[in-house]
């Protein structure tokens, strides 16, 4: 049997299929789409369906999806009219079209996906219309919601950073075409930090969600509200005038503080300090609005919880603004160009006073010729959030300088403000790995403060750079206020003395007990200590008296921009 069976002609398998004429097949896999095809006569405004019946809205009198203009009357004024004017316009014949309608059900709204043809007449009228129709209202929930996280604060409701900014531009132009002003104010939770650690995370978010809604309740109808970070909200006052910002200030202070804010870890009592720029007068655009509302809102609390300050324009500060914005630019120009360039400053050992590494020193070389120290350029660079690009620049230079000579041990230093970024460290520890070649003859500087101030990053940051090979270096040693306990725990190599104890050290008998206890503890510790700004001879042998393993300062050798060994 089983012979026979494997003998049939493969046609003989699809006997039960030929038996399903052509529009049967059609139906079947209509109703696999889930959807449902349709026919609109327009001559005796018939309809006729065929599919997925079941997706249509549910019906006391199901006769009405039988005709087309009851079935016109079930949609929304909208989708109607977008519809009559497919079919009544001038498109030409067959042509496929497409459009989203809205039907009305016991359930509420349906959307579906309209595809369809128009066949027209002899005289050139329309006579009917072919089609798909497939429900999207899920789908278009979906989208919705999606539009809404977009625009919207998810815990909030409120709008988001990038819709508030989008809406202050508008009352900025409308404002400026009405001849009439507006304000602009930042809202700050004071103390939120605390009431995280005190009452938890999840009360701290309830307290962001009341400040909110409070906020909201004190604003007039016209005016727009937004969160624009973890614990300050922007507020857009519409109309106003310069004496009201401070009236609206104070209403929405004491709404935060008059009464306590109920949380499930229990009562918490908040306050707020707000600060505020009058527009178009204060700012022209919105991004200059929020820095400035900002920099008002940094100004209140400087003074204390619970205050207020209104922006104030000052020539001393749009020229410090202005002389900011010129530096990123110039540091901006100076990467493209690959004029950030390093000098090397040799280290001396101590004993034999013979090289034994070079520290990498950024600089600039302006289009001028001249050659600036960090100092003119980092602190802009930090401020401004450019000091990554300039670290990474630097991290690259110094791996080229490393395969290009390979007798040479560098040191290159990371910035505060990039060592607790945890996924850049991640790719300076990729990178590295990339050239794991050249990673024992690198020293990585980190300064004190940030290395423990954001101590787990660096603590892992310090062990993959030593799995790798490199050495590690604490900077600025001593000008911070740390244990050597915390220290060791970060396991580096080499600890540098701040040059500022250093600097005329045969001069200072204070400097010389400080230093004398560093290099103790240091060697108490197993870490090696290199001496910065050693500037004389005397200063040389007190250092080697104390106990320093290497000197760095000019004294000995200044930082140069083209050394031989490079060449």
């Amino acid at each position: 049997m089983l012979e026979q069976s494997l003998q049939m002609k493969p046609s003989s398998y699809l006997a039960p299929l030929e038996a399903v004429a052509g529009a049967e097949m059609l139906k079947l896999a209509v109703i696999a789409a889930g959807s449902v095809a349709f026919d609109w006569k327009l001559t005796d405004d018939t309809v006729q369906w065929n599919g997925a019946f079941n997706i249509l809205p549910h019906q006391a009198d199901s006769s009405r999806l039988y005709r087309g203009r009851a079935l016109l009357e079930l949609m929304s004024a909208s989708s109607r009219s977008q519809l009559m004017g497919l079919l009544e316009g001038g498109a030409a014949a067959n042509v496929p079209f497409r459009l989203e309608v809205e039907l009305a059900s016991p359930l509420g709204s349906m959307w579906y996906a309209l595809a369809a043809v128009r066949l027209t007449a002899a005289d050139g009228g329309v006579e009917r219309v072919c089609g798909l129709l497939t429900e999207i209202s899920e789908l278009r929930r979906q989208n919705q919601r999606l539009t809404y996280l977009a625009t919207r604060d998810e815990l909030t409701g409120h709008l988001n950073r990038n819709s508030l900014r989008a809406e202050l531009a508008v009352a900025i132009e409308k404002a400026k075409a009405e001849n009439r002003h507006c304000a602009f104010l930042v809202a700050s939770i004071d103390r939120l930090a605390m009431i995280n650690d005190t009452y938890g995370f999840d009360a701290a978010d309830e307290v962001i969600v009341a400040v909110g809604e409070r906020l909201l309740r004190s604003m007039r109808a016209s005016d727009v509200i937004g969160r624009m970070a973890g614990n300050k909200f922007g507020v857009i006052l519409k109309n106003c005038g310069d004496f009201e910002i401070s009236v609206v200030a104070d209403r929405l202070r004491s709404a935060v503080r008059d009464n306590l804010i109920e949380t499930r870890a229990g009562q918490v009592a908040a306050t707020s300090t707000v600060g505020a720029v009058w527009l178009p007068t204060g700012a022209s655009t919105s991004q200059e609005a929020m820095l400035r509302a900002e920099e008002a809102l940094g100004r209140a609390r400087a003074r204390g919880r619970d205050g207020f300050n209104l922006y104030q324009p000052s020539e001393q500060r749009e020229n410090d603004r202005l002389s900011l914005m010129a530096s990123a630019d110039e540091v901006l120009t100076a990467l493209k160009q690959r004029r950030l360039v390093f000098a090397y400053q040799p280290i001396f050992s101590a004993k034999t006073r013979e090289i034994v590494e070079y520290e990498c020193l950024i600089r600039m070389k302006r289009e001028s010729g001249e050659v600036v120290s960090a100092g003119q350029f980092i602190p802009a660079a930090e401020e401004l959030g450019l000091v990554r690009l300039v670290d990474w620049h630097a991290l690259e230079m110094v791996i080229e300088a490393l395969e290009a000579a390979p007798g040479v041990s560098l040191s290159v230093n990371v910035s505060g403000t990039t060592s607790c970024d945890a996924v850049w460290l991640q790719s300076f520890i990729d990178y590295v790995g990339s050239h794991a070649n050249v990673a024992p003859r690198l020293v990585v500087e980190l300064t004190e403060t940030a290395a423990l101030n954001h101590f787990e990053e660096n603590a892992r940051f310090v062990s993959q750079l030593r799995e790798l090979g490199c050495k590690v270096a604490i900077d600025d040693f001593g000008a911070g206020y740390t244990s050597f306990r915390n220290l060791q725990k970060l396991c580096v190599d080499f600890v540098k003395i701040d040059g500022s104890y250093v600097a005329g050290l045969s001069q200072s008998p204070q400097n010389q007990m400080f230093v004398r206890t560093l290099a103790e503890l240091a060697q108490s510790f197993g870490l090696q200590t290199t001496a910065e700004w050693v500037g004389s001879e005397e200063d040389a042998k007190l250092l080697e008296g104390f106990g320093i393993d290497r000197f760095q300062g000019f004294f000995l050798g200044e930082p140069q921009l083209d050394p031989d060994w490079l060449k």
